[in-house]
């Protein structure tokens, strides 16, 4: 198994610490695992991107040029990265950010309504889990055990109590996702 995921979307929405947490998780799962973060100079409301490969076998490099797996949280991300999906890929997208819903028919493409849920939540901070928890329904590269090792692991101590929210998101967004049809 080897899956090559960018996840895309504004600074200040989780997207590198989903990436982290991904990676972090493949970790402590004994997978190999590649982080790659990307930004421009304003972290919060500028563009952010990484690229996460998880395999069971070595990685000979971390740059990638498509897609196994696109998430996908803003427009720029949906315009930028669609096309570098691979043929029977998979693009996640939150519908509060895309003005243009996505469309191919080469690919599955899923909607999660996270920023919804995260306010029915009451809580704006577990949007990235929400999404996460949606990625690992339709593509379970890692367990939900390993993102709760990792949270464990990754989180200062102070942070530790908020982990069971976390882990509520992560199921919550597993049920929220669904298949565009």
């Amino acid at each position: 198994m080897k899956k090559e995921i960018i996840i895309s979307g504004f600074g200040g929405q989780g997207v590198l610490s989903m990436g982290k947490i991904l990676a972090y998780s493949g970790l402590m799962e004994d997978k190999e695992v590649t982080w790659m973060p990307a930004y421009g100079p304003e972290q919060r409301g500028g563009t952010a991107n990484v690229t996460v490969i998880v395999s069971d076998d070595p990685i000979s490099s971390p740059i990638l040029s498509s897609f196994d797996v696109a998430v996908v949280l803003n427009q720029p991300s949906l315009d930028k990265f669609l096309p570098k999906i691979k043929s029977g890929g998979i693009l996640i997208y939150d519908s509060y950010g895309i003005i243009n819903p996505p469309s191919r028919d080469d690919i599955s493409i899923y909607r999660i309504d996270a920023m919804d849920k995260a306010a029915e939540m009451k809580n704006s901070k577990v949007f990235n889990m929400i999404v996460l928890g949606g990625l690992l329904k339709v593509c379970p590269v890692i367990s939900h055990d390993g993102v709760e090792k990792a949270l464990y692991k990754t989180l200062p101590e102070r942070h530790h109590g908020l982990i069971p929210l976390n882990m509520q998101a992560l199921k919550e967004g597993a049920g929220i996702i669904q298949l565009q049809a």
